[in-house]
């Protein structure tokens, strides 16, 4: 019985810890992107698993959220719909906080090779929204975006 009582109480502080760990690696992660006053609540993919994953599998998106992209440099980074199931915008963000390229209505792939979504102009961000949200505030190449970590 002695052995058993700590075992019970270890298996129990894990539970709790692994309950509220999601939750706290969340909150950290969590930021805030504007255009000229409309903002978004924002998710971040810095790690090379939460770009890879990025909203896979997610099957809503509420309307002020997204997710952010962070690159370490500018470069030309391409991305795909392969199993995301919701229809995105996507806007590329230079080092200096500018707007490159913006596609829009960018639609599931439900297919095996997906077709690869990309912008000539080098970015530092990719910012995913909802379908539709860029035109809804009017975004256009070259808006600032506001970027608060």
């Amino acid at each position: 019985m002695k052995t058993i009582f700590p075992t019970i109480i270890i298996i129990l502080a894990l539970s709790v810890f692994a309950f509220f760990m999601p939750k706290i690696n969340q909150d950290k992660k969590m930021s805030k992107v504007c255009f000229a006053g409309n903002c978004f609540n924002i998710e971040k993919a810095k790690t090379y698993f939460e770009k890879t994953k990025g909203l896979m599998f997610r099957k809503n998106l509420d309307q002020n959220k997204g997710m952010l992209f962070v690159f370490d440099k500018e470069d030309i980074y391409s991305f795909w719909m392969k199993n995301t199931l919701i229809p995105l915008d996507i806007i590329w963000i230079d080092g200096n906080n500018k707007i490159v390229f913006i596609s829009e209505d960018n639609r599931p792939c439900e297919v095996f090779f997906c077709p690869i979504i990309k912008s000539a102009q080098k970015a530092r961000y990719i910012l995913e929204l909802n379908a539709g949200a860029s035109k809804k505030i009017g975004l256009k190449i070259g808006d600032a975006a506001s970027i608060e970590f």
